[in-house]
């Protein structure tokens, strides 16, 4: 039995920041039908189907008793991963790879519009008797790690406006994003601190929208009606839970994840992939990230990198052409098969204005936010 897998299928809806005139099932519906249309198959052919959600963010408990309708899983196995879409995909390929399933559909959604309080849930995964009583904002989290991350780096608070700068206008050549803006350095510069030395214009916005993507073995994904893009490499993994004994400086579920998928993938030198969708929630972050997927022999040089214009869609090392979460919006679990959907077009040759030249490989990466050290890593490859 061949261990290839590959996504067959994708679909999805473009990101807003309130969709008030659809439902979680009506968006999950739409990314659906779009994606068996691309995959070529029905929904009657499917094995097994992952959905990534979060109980506390839907509202509702045991959240795969709410999607097989609008999935078309009635009475097919199913069940809810608390993780980002990435491990979604890992999850499928597992499943693939054992042999008991031939087609696996992963699916994430986020109705962020309809969370008012997204704070005080982010509490629940603070310690209970060390840190959730200070009452802080999550984003004091995120400045406390990037005041840290600068200081031990050596990159500059206005390197880090140039990735905010870099992603949004990407976006503005993205139809599905929900925050394209052409930026200066000196507005991001100048936009208010909400937790030193973070400002507002360096963190992304939530936004609505679903994607699901189709995942099958070799034999199968030969029939495929579209291109298939192949998995080359997974790896996830998570750092302390806790604030007090993780790493402040390094992204250290980045560099275990990023090891194992490329080990998988047997690529040495990570340069050698042509185009990265990293997590930007934060825009310090795209730069640690980068940093703990080892493109850089040094931490400082991923700032010079960034200022020199390396990482712009006609730069070296093109990251984030999608716009990222900063520029696209940041869609809860759904953020990491965002990425995804970027290089599968990428590789399919089909993302418009966007297309980069020769894109053969490409690498999605997710970090489930603040206060979590959860990260995944995916490689796709075009053969």
């Amino acid at each position: 039995m061949s261990d290839r897998v590959a996504i067959i299928g994708i679909g999805f809806t473009s990101l807003q920041p309130s969709t008030p005139h659809a439902s979680f099932k009506e968006l999950m519906f739409e990314a659906a039908q779009k994606a068996y249309h691309d995959a070529g198959v029905e929904p009657s052919e499917i094995d097994s189907f992952v959905t990534c959600a979060e109980d506390l963010n839907e509202g509702l408990s045991i959240f795969d008793e709410y999607t097989p309708d609008q999935l078309g899983a009635v009475q097919k196995p199913m069940h809810t991963l608390t993780q980002d879409g990435l491990h979604g995909i890992a999850d499928a390929l597992m499943q693939i790879r054992s042999g008991i399933a031939e087609l696996v559909v992963v699916e994430a959604h986020s109705k962020a519009s309809n969370i008012k309080t997204p704070e005080w849930l982010l509490d629940y995964a603070l310690d209970p008797l060390y840190n959730r009583p200070l009452g802080f904002n999550p984003h004091a989290l995120a400045g406390l790690e990037m005041n840290v991350f600068l200081h031990e780096t050596g990159i500059s608070a206005e390197q880090c406006a140039q990735v905010a700068v870099k992603n949004r206008t990407n976006a503005l050549r993205n139809p599905i994003a929900a925050y394209p803006l052409a930026l200066t350095p000196m507005y991001v510069e100048s936009s208010p601190y909400v937790s030193y030395p973070l400002r507002e214009a360096e963190i992304a916005e939530r936004a609505d929208g679903c994607a699901v993507v189709v995942l099958a073995n070799e034999k199968r994904a030969h029939r495929a009606q579209s291109k298939p893009a192949w998995v080359h490499g997974v790896g996830f993994a998570n750092d302390s839970a806790t604030l007090e004994s993780r790493d402040w400086v390094r992204a250290e579920y980045v560099r275990i994840a990023a090891e194992r998928a490329y080990r998988q993938a047997a690529i040495q030198n990570p340069r050698a992939i042509h185009l990265f969708e990293v997590d930007d929630t934060y825009a310090y972050k795209e730069l640690q990230h980068l940093i703990a997927l080892g493109l850089y022999s040094e931490p400082a040089e991923a700032g010079r990198s960034v200022e020199a214009g390396e990482t712009k869609p006609d730069g070296k090392m093109p990251v984030n052409v999608s716009g990222g979460v900063l520029g696209m919006g940041l869609p809860l679990e759904a953020s990491g098969l965002y990425r995804i959907v970027e290089i599968v077009l990428q590789l399919r040759g089909q993302a418009g204005m966007r297309q980069l030249p020769n894109a053969r490989i490409g690498l999605a990466q997710s970090w489930r936010g603040v206060p979590t050290t959860s990260g995944a890593v995916v490689i796709l490859g075009a053969e």
